[in-house]
């Protein structure tokens, strides 16, 4: 019932709108400058210096020196440029960046978000940009696993790890579902087919909450 890593960055990439500005956090969100639809042009910025990124480059091929954030090889889409990081960082806090696309340990039910340390003491901190992203960008979207490895809940009353940025989450992505972020919690918009509402809940922290049509 749930999908795949692909499936999920496609379903962020249909809500993204032509001619967009967006930067795309380290891990599962790089997956969405693969599979945006053909029929729009969005352009992609990196925090160590790209506005232009195109998907990543055929196996074997590629420029060693042209990478993204997370140090994994990207092309350069015609009319793209590269730069000093100090500018991508001025163009993320700036408000110059429509939309952000971020991975997350935990999402709290007003839309605080943590994704930059968890309480496993073998895995070091790393925050990077993503707490200039979080409040600079003019929506904050955010990729993620509904649960962890062993089955605990992500989407939570509130959050138990250090938060990057408070109540900047607008929408979650995830295996199972699609859900905003509103004054009264998490709405669930979209499940995955099969999946009950009751199945959805067992497996989140926070309570949720359906629109009817």
């Amino acid at each position: 019932m749930r999908l795949t890593k692909r499936q999920m960055a496609a379903r962020v990439a249909q809500d993204i709108p032509d001619g967009s500005y967006v930067n795309l956090g380290i891990g599962l969100p790089t997956l969405v400058a693969d599979v945006v639809p053909p029929d729009r042009e969005i352009v992609y910025h990196s925090e160590n210096g790209i506005l232009g990124m195109g998907p990543a480059p055929q196996e074997g091929t590629g420029d060693p020196e042209l990478i993204n954030a997370g140090k994994q090889l990207v092309t350069l889409l015609p009319g793209g440029a590269y730069f000093h990081h100090t500018d991508a960082f001025v163009m993320m806090r700036g408000g110059h960046i429509d939309i952000t696309v971020l991975g997350a340990f935990q999402v709290a039910a007003n839309g605080d978000l943590a994704n930059w340390a968890t309480d496993d003491a073998t895995l070091p901190p790393a925050v990077g940009g993503a707490m200039d992203l979080a409040v600079g960008a003019r929506r904050v979207l955010v990729m993620t696993t509904h649960t962890t490895r062993d089955g605990r809940p992500k989407l939570l009353p509130t959050c138990t790890f250090p938060l990057t940025a408070a109540a900047v989450v607008h929408r979650v992505y995830t295996d199972l579902a699609v859900l905003d972020v509103t004054p009264d919690g998490f709405v669930v918009r979209e499940m995955v087919p099969g999946l009950t509402r009751d199945e959805l809940q067992a497996q989140t922290a926070a309570p949720l909450r359906w629109e009817e049509p």
